[in-house]
């Protein structure tokens, strides 16, 4: 096949940052997505739906003039979190989901919630009203094994949540194991996102002959075996998995550092990725299902019109971009992508 016409899909997590930074992320995203699900992990972080409206307002302010683009937002749940916000919430056609991080697993998660059970009426009210939860999935007590955070999350929190709450719409955002995979399969209400970079890469990527700090993102990549499970899915048909990117921008020089920030940035090839992944085990005919489909079906959307084609052929992605006054470096940096956005 040497050319996939798809149509327009839609980006179920995606973080486009705020200020002079939307003028690079908005536009790669535009580009090839119709929406998107605007994570609220900003500083301060989005957490009503007055603040949700005015964040959605710059981002509309910076899609070029030539590009239909629908930012839906989501706010941060945090342990102020009211029923009557969630209602409010519920009552607002631009607000779509809340995001539940667990205090301190990824960047700008300070304001999570320490202990899910505190939240539990307020996630009453969510199940009442139909508004979707979607799920930092990774437990954050220091003892615990980085490779291990997605799996102990699910065993400790995730799975007797989902129990008391059987008619919560519940999301776990980038599955990363076989573990989320397979949490996801054993029940009929519950979603999950996978990105591009996980796809395509186990954590040989971030450490093998040096530590590779573009392809630090958290949760962090997993072994192959999580991602021959994570393939498998995506590809499989089943209408519990689409597309999110949860594309991460970060400055070059905060990537690059003693300490630096967790995200890989894929917004400027999102679709071109996919399609490498999903070429690589022969099942370019389901791309259209997970990209376009699965999603809209989830959260009650009609699938968008219009199209997009991708055609096999080689180009190099950038060095860098510019992140307001400074340098971004993307996924897959002066290397070589096998399809290409027409």
């Amino acid at each position: 096949m040497q050319h996939i016409t798809l149509i327009r899909p839609d980006d179920w997590h995606l973080h486009l940052r705020d200020g002079d930074a939307l003028s690079t992320t908005v536009p790669h995203t535009a580009r090839q997505f119709a929406r998107a699900i605007v994570m609220p992990n900003l500083t301060p972080p989005v957490t009503t739906v007055e603040a949700a409206l005015a964040y959605r307002q710059r981002i509309l302010a910076a899609v070029p003039a030539d590009l239909n683009f629908e930012p839906l937002t989501s706010l941060y749940l945090t342990p102020a979190t009211t029923r009557d916000e969630v209602a409010r919430a519920a009552e607002c056609p631009h607000v779509h989901a809340f995001k539940l991080y667990p205090a301190g697993a990824t960047t700008h998660s300070e304001a999570g919630v320490g202990d899910l059970k505190g939240i539990y009426p307020v996630l009453e009210a969510m199940e009442h009203l139909r508004v979707p939860l979607l799920v930092h999935g990774e437990v954050t007590d220091p003892g615990t094994d980085i490779f291990d955070r997605e799996r102990l999350f699910i065993e400790r929190e995730l799975a007797p949540m989902a129990e008391r709450f059987p008619g919560l719409r519940l999301v776990l955002e980038h599955v990363t194991t076989r573990e989320g995979i397979d949490f996801v399969r054993s029940r009929p209400q519950l979603a999950g996102t996978l990105t591009a970079h996980h796809l395509l890469y186990n954590r040989n990527a971030l450490l093998a002959g040096g530590v590779r700090p573009h392809y630090f993102c958290l949760p962090v990549l997993k072994r192959e075996t999580h991602r021959q499970a994570l393939l498998e899915a995506a590809t499989s048909g089943n209408p519990q998995f689409f597309l999110g990117t949860d594309s991460a921008p970060h400055a070059q020089s905060r990537k690059e550092t003693a300490c630096g920030c967790a995200g890989c940035y894929t917004a400027h090839a999102a679709m071109e990725l996919y399609a490498e992944a999903f070429d690589s085990v022969g099942r370019l005919h389901r791309l259209e299902s997970f990209a376009s489909l699965n999603g809209p079906r989830f959260y009650g959307l009609e699938p968008n019109r219009g199209t997009v084609t991708l055609t096999r052929q080689a180009w190099t992605a950038p060095e860098t971009y510019p992140l307001g006054s400074e340098s971004l470096v993307p996924l897959r940096a002066g290397e070589s992508i096998a399809w290409k956005l027409a």
